[in-house]
C-alpha cells in the first residue's frame, strides 16, 4: 500500500529569526491582509481573545516572516501561544526555534 503525502505535511511555513523582531500592535483593530485571511471580515480586535486567536492563527499559518514581524506582537504571542489552534508542523517549527514559547 502506498503512503499518501498530504499537503499539510509538505506545505512550506515561514518563521522569523527572532521573537524580538515581532513588532506588531498589541491592542486595537488589526486588518488582516488578504494573503493570510480571505474570510468575510478581515478585521481582528486584538483587545479580545477571539480577535487575537483569529489574527494570530491566520498569520502564523499563512504569513511570510516579514509579515509576521510587522503584524505579530511578541508579548501577545507569548501570552496566547497555548490557546492557538495551529497545525502540528507550525507549532513544532516555532517551538523548536523559540523554546520560550513552551515555558
Amino acid at each position: 500500500m502506498e503512503s499518501r503525502v498530504l499537503y499539510q505535511d509538505i506545505k512550506p511555513y515561514d518563521i522569523p529569526t527572532s521573537l524580538d523582531a515581532l513588532s506588531g500592535p498589541g491592542r486595537g483593530v488589526l486588518t488582516l491582509p488578504l494573503d493570510v485571511y480571505w474570510g468575510p471580515d478581515s478585521d481582528a480586535d486584538l483587545d479580545t481573545v477571539s480577535g487575537v486567536t483569529k489574527a494570530y492563527q491566520a498569520i502564523l499559518r499563512e504569513g511570510a516572516s516579514e509579515m509576521q514581524e510587522t503584524l505579530l506582537n511578541r508579548d501577545v504571542l507569548l501570552r496566547t501561544w497555548d490557546e492557538l489552534l495551529l497545525p502540528v508542523r507550525v507549532r513544532s517549527l516555532w517551538e523548536s526555534r523559540f523554546p520560550e514559547l513552551t515555558a
